[in-house]
């Protein structure tokens, strides 16, 4: 006789996440506001909530120019499965 394990859609998966089963929890306010994706709007953005010199914008503004002409690394562990915008890159709790 073998007993099959549950199991649950996505959605269920992700609710049963969000609770914890002796009443505490953190709410998610910051990270539902945060926004996906590496741009130069999402660098402007996440450089002005740090309240950052405007040297230190122009530095990350270039850092983002030279690693979008980056070729993906073709050695070591494929990493073909990094979407690039789907990860919320600066998160203030």
């Amino acid at each position: 006789m073998s007993i099959k394990p549950e199991v649950l859609t996505q959605e269920e998966q992700i609710a049963a996440l969000s609770s914890y089963k002796f009443g505490w929890a953190d709410s998610d306010v910051a990270g539902t506001a945060a926004r996906r994706g590496l741009s130069e709007e999402v660098v402007r953005d996440i450089s002005a909530k740090k309240s950052e010199p405007d040297w230190m914008l122009q530095r990350r503004l270039k850092g983002l120019k030279l690693f979008g002409k980056k070729p993906m690394p073709t050695w070591g562990s494929d990493l073909s499965g990094i979407h690039f915008d789907n990860i919320k890159y600066f998160v203030r709790s």
